[in-house]
């Protein structure tokens, strides 16, 4: 399993790093020796099933948790052993917790009440954070007279107003429906950009991780799988569960692999990059082809999947955009024989795909 960092050398320093971090909870290793690098002012996302230690991982960052071995290092400093308020962190959660019987600002001011900031600085840095998120003109309001992504922005606003040098993110969306979602996926990063904090984002959500992250891990069974920019992570996964977890992918190995590609070594090929054709069609010098049935059409709108029934054993799932094609028509495609083609240039090695990619299709299961 690869864990290096693929991605060019950091803009910054490092703002969090985690040296051979482990955490047991009895005889269970949740995080099993963990090295990460996240850099200063970057988008940064944890992705991974439920399990996979994640979360356990930025509980440890927030002081929530004490590693059971290595080393937490905020700015070059050692804080494994610090208490939470100890910490220039402040985490954002799925559950906003916002006071119901306060009004937005008084909710976003209460930590500063804590620590005694004066009266004039409070109201000054309150009105920054609320601009920031755009809620200016609701500070008077109760959270019950908000929207779910308004009090999502309210719980933003409050952690933005202590000035941390990292933001913790808890899959702080998991409560919205997918269209807000979706909308503050996009604000959000937006945020981000403007603040220039160091955001750290734990999430189950291959789109949510893909769309925001500057860089992201994939985490499995307490183990980071790879780490790279989203595009490296999709376009290049270094395992078969990567392969399997971010987005979707087809694997091929064995004798399928080796009628197809010449080599028994396992390899991954993304759907959107498979062309479905007549079974006569011609094939390039270039190109890698499989003859099949399909054998199941799923119509999604956008795009149609079709999962193809290969001659020589297997299955490919391939996707195509629904430029003209009708739901109609593309049901009248299940059952009959087609060619697919691809460019070999798209095959991605991968190590243990079989198993690897099996367990992750397991555990994406459960984390939903």
């Amino acid at each position: 399993m690869s864990t290096a960092d693929t991605a060019a050398e950091p803009r910054a320093g490092v703002a969090v790093r985690l040296q051979k971090v482990v955490k047991r909870f009895g005889d269970v290793a949740a995080v099993d020796g963990v090295d990460l690098d996240v850099w200063e002012g970057e988008f940064f996302s944890m992705l991974g099933p439920s399990g996979s230690g994640k979360t356990t991982c930025l509980r440890m960052i927030a002081g929530f948790e004490s590693p059971s071995e290595g080393k937490i290092l905020l700015d070059g400093q050692d804080v494994s052993r610090l208490a939470p308020y100890q910490r220039d962190v402040n985490t954002v959660f799925q559950d906003y917790a916002l006071f119901p019987h306060m009004t937005v600002a008084e909710n976003v001011e209460y930590g500063l009440r804590v620590k005694k900031v004066a009266k004039d600085e409070r109201r000054d840095r309150v009105n920054e954070a609320l601009t920031m998120v755009q809620l200016g003109a609701f500070g008077g309001r109760k959270p019950a007279q908000l929207s779910g992504g308004q009090r999502q922005r309210v719980a933003l606003a409050r952690a933005l107003v202590n000035r941390p040098k990292v933001l913790l993110l808890d899959e702080p969306l998991g409560a919205l429906d997918l269209k807000l979602r979706q909308a503050m996926q996009i604000e959000l990063k937006q945020i981000q950009q403007s603040v220039g904090l160091t955001f750290i984002y734990v999430t189950h959500d291959q789109e949510e991780a893909l769309t925001m992250s500057d860089r992201l891990a994939v985490f499995n069974r307490g183990r980071i799988e790879q780490v790279g920019t989203p595009a490296e992570v999709y376009e290049r996964p270094a395992t078969g569960f990567v392969a399997g977890f971010v987005g979707v992918s087809n694997v091929l190995e064995g004798r399928a692999a080796a009628e197809i590609s010449g080599s028994e070594h396992a390899f991954t090929i993304r759907p959107e990059k498979i062309a479905m054709r007549e079974p006569g069609a011609a094939v390039g010098p270039d190109d890698c082809s499989a003859s099949g049935h399909v054998r199941q059409v799923v119509y999604l709108g956008a795009i149609t999947r079709y999962i193809v029934q290969l001659d020589v054993g297997g299955e490919l799932v391939v996707m195509q955009q629904n430029l003209s094609t009708s739901s109609m028509e593309a049901l009248q495609v299940q059952g009959k024989a087609v060619r697919l083609v691809w460019e070999r240039k798209n095959n991605r090695p991968v190590e243990e795909a079989g198993g690897a990619l099996e367990g992750s299709m397991d555990q994406e299961e459960g984390a939903r």
